[in-house]
């Protein structure tokens, strides 16, 4: 069977996007501009993939970007154009994908032939992942309490505390791990097993047992 493939506008950066993440970004490069404009007037996404080489802000006398394969398809949620060469925009991921060919066009915008892949699904948490989700419903309270507003919190609502997905892909987002570890966390079918490696991961860097 052949893979359906779909063309979207690629936005590299030096940070991964997971599902359901939240996204705030500072677009004054032209070939952003035109691509949200285009993407406002005719009510379409893009897609951002994570660097493994190269700058966000790109200079004419730079290589071209490197990125990693899979990425995550975003929703626009608000647009604010305090003047005509800055755009303000803040973003929400979606779907995740995985570029199968890519082609940088004249203007220096990505653009990628992507297979779309399996949603999270409903895979609540179970015992042994009980410690992960209290602790991130924990910082949640920690910065309400600290009155920080809603549409400054690192994560956006619903807290779907009692999903692997969720909490898995929220903990990628804040751990410093390296881009190649993100994209690796990124590119796992299987929200339980995305959630296992975080564990690991925290348990290793902690030296603490996290179940």
């Amino acid at each position: 069977m052949l893979t359906k493939l779909t063309t979207i506008p690629l936005f590299p950066l030096g940070q991964t996007l997971y599902p359901s993440g939240a996204l705030d970004l500072k677009i004054f490069e032209v070939r952003y501009l035109d691509m949200i404009k285009d993407c406002i007037a005719n009510s379409t996404t893009f897609g951002i993939v994570t660097l493994d080489e190269g700058k966000e802000v790109a200079e004419p006398i730079d290589k071209p970007a490197v990125f990693f394969p899979t990425g995550t398809l975003v929703d626009i949620t608000y647009f604010d154009t305090p003047q005509p060469s800055l755009f303000f925009i803040k973003c929400r991921g979606t779907r995740r994908f995985k570029v199968h060919q890519s082609q940088r066009e004249k203007n220096g915008l990505w653009m990628g032939d992507v297979e779309f892949l399996s949603e999270d699904g409903n895979y609540p948490i179970q015992a042994e992942h009980h410690k992960l989700a209290d602790n991130l419903g924990a910082i949640i309270a920690s910065l309400q309490k600290k009155g920080v507003r809603e549409d400054q919190m690192p994560f956006s609502q619903p807290y779907d505390l009692e999903q692997c997905g969720w909490v898995a892909n929220r903990w990628c987002e804040i751990l410093p791990l390296t881009p190649a570890q993100k994209h690796h966390l990124l590119s796992i079918d299987n929200a339980q097993i995305r959630l296992d490696l975080v564990k690991e991961l925290i348990e290793e860097m902690t030296g603490q047992s996290q179940s």
